[in-house]
């Protein structure tokens, strides 16, 4: 080759890696910790507060209320490469677009999506923090803004929380779609802010805190579960998302952090203090308005959408069932005989079942209308609105909620037993929305239709609630 083709062909490699760099970062929680890792990498000995830093500028995160708790991020940390650049924009700055697309958010290897800015804003505001368990702005960074703004700015009768959504492609996940219209708060942004609140308070303390922000993430995100579920996991890792933000936050607290959100938005926007009675008027109202949240988001289990594990359509027209009902009936599966334990082998596992179902069987869909997998969370089958084809004779009276496995000699994991028992079980009340309390007298009664002699079947007759009912 001449010399003339030298530069040309140089010129040409270094554009073709460029374009590399970029493309190969998706919207997946694994990518996104490359991507820092990246960062890390660029500046070996830098601090994770200051990799954070680095996000955070490149994101644009960086308005008054941010800085009111967190170090102007601009001038203090180098900017990162064009093309790091570009990724961190994508991936942290969140926003929902007219088309009902939501970006600033990635997936996360236990099957949720997940908003990176209330999760990076909390972890920075941890790590700041002199005071261990007193962490400055952790919950006005995570949550509290967006649910002032869901609560109190959207009317009672509208959706206020949610919706979750479905991603292009599990494998290179790009784009986002929310399954209705947004308010002002998603589940990813719920998701990413419980697990702001949640590591930003375990990183408070010093003894805790990570040499490197990509292997906390990590740890978090991607542990890999042993035989036993989430029996024997550790204590920090997303699947337990919920369970660890139940234990550490009230609800009257998270409502005072609200109210504190609102007070601070007031006056960043030169508005004067707000007066104590207008102050306990919204301390009121809060402590009432926040029960929707706790309903949904700790009360209720995890729940798998059908486009999440990649449901085939229900073939003919559903019935509708006509809420609430009464009854819950407990199966296991047989087959598959062993617990799914990720969140890929559960979605295989469905769609098994679904064809099982729809070809062998001839069903208009998978029969269930729920089932709970090993990997810490509930999947959708028919869900809580159309008829089920589980238990003859009883499916327009209750919910057919299975196991995945065979439980005839054993039992499911004591994790999964309590997802059903106490958190799908009380969230089914009222259909999966928060219902007046006088509706919750006389259900929510346990059935089993599995065999007498089962373990599972001995099992249920020990909990609230069970009742015999032949078929």
């Amino acid at each position: 080759m001449g010399k003339g083709y030298w530069k040309p062909t140089l010129v040409m490699l270094v554009l073709l890696v460029s374009t590399y760099a970029e493309a190969s970062f998706s919207c997946h929680m694994e990518d996104f910790i490359k991507a820092v890792k990246q960062v890390e990498d660029e500046d070996p000995g830098s601090e994770p507060v200051a990799v954070l830093k680095r996000l955070r500028r490149a994101a644009g995160l960086n308005d008054a209320f941010i800085k009111y708790f967190l170090a102007d991020a601009n001038s203090s940390v180098p900017e990162l490469d064009a093309n790091l650049t570009d990724y961190m924009k994508k991936a942290v700055h969140h926003r929902v677009l007219e088309d009902v697309r939501e970006e600033g958010v990635v997936l996360s290897p236990d099957g949720t999506t997940v908003a990176l800015r209330p999760l990076l804003l909390g972890i920075e505001a941890g790590l700041l923090s002199k005071s261990q368990e007193r962490v400055r702005g952790l919950y006005q960074l995570t949550l509290a803004k967006d649910l002032s703004l869901s609560l109190r700015q959207i009317p009672a009768d509208t959706q206020r929380l949610g919706p979750d959504g479905c991603w292009d492609s599990l494998t290179s996940p790009q784009v986002f779609t929310l399954s209705g219209r947004p308010s002002p708060l998603t589940t990813a942004q719920v998701n990413g802010g419980m697990d702001g609140v949640v590591l930003g308070m375990e990183v408070s303390d010093e003894s805790r805190r990570p040499l490197k922000l990509s292997s906390l993430l990590t740890e978090y995100y991607c542990h890999q579960l042993g035989s036993k579920g989430l029996d024997d996991a550790p204590r920090l890792i997303s699947r337990r998302r919920r369970e660890n933000f139940r234990g550490m936050v009230a609800p009257p607290v998270l409502a005072r952090q609200v109210v504190r959100s609102m007070e601070l938005q007031q006056r960043l926007a030169g508005h004067s203090k707000m007066e104590v009675k207008k102050k306990k008027q919204l301390m009121a109202v809060m402590k009432e308005e926040m029960k929707e949240f706790v309903h949904m988001y700790m009360d209720c289990p995890p729940i798998i959408s059908r486009c999440m594990w990649g449901a085939e359509p229900y073939r003919g027209t559903p019935t509708n069932l006509s809420l609430p009902l009464s009854f819950m009936f407990i199966h296991h599966t047989h087959s598959p005989s062993q617990p799914c334990l990720t969140f890929q082998q559960c979605s295989e596992d469905m769609l098994s079942m679904q064809r099982f179902h729809q070809e062998d069987r001839g069903w208009d869909d998978i029969g269930y209308s729920f089932v709970a997998g090993g990997d810490g969370n509930i999947y959708e089958g028919r869900g809580w609105h159309w008829q089920g084809a589980h238990t003859l004779g009883q499916n327009s009276k209750g919910f057919g909620v299975s196991f995945i496995g065979d439980y005839v000699t054993r039992l499911p994991s004591e994790h999964s037993m309590g997802l059903v028992r106490d958190q799908l079980a009380s969230c089914a009340v009222g259909g999966g929305r928060l219902v007046p309390s006088f509706i919750l007298q006389g259900h929510r009664q346990v059935v089993s239709t599995t065999c007498p002699g089962d373990a599972l079947y001995k099992e249920i007759q020990g909990w609230e609630h069970f009742k015999e009912v032949s078929e």
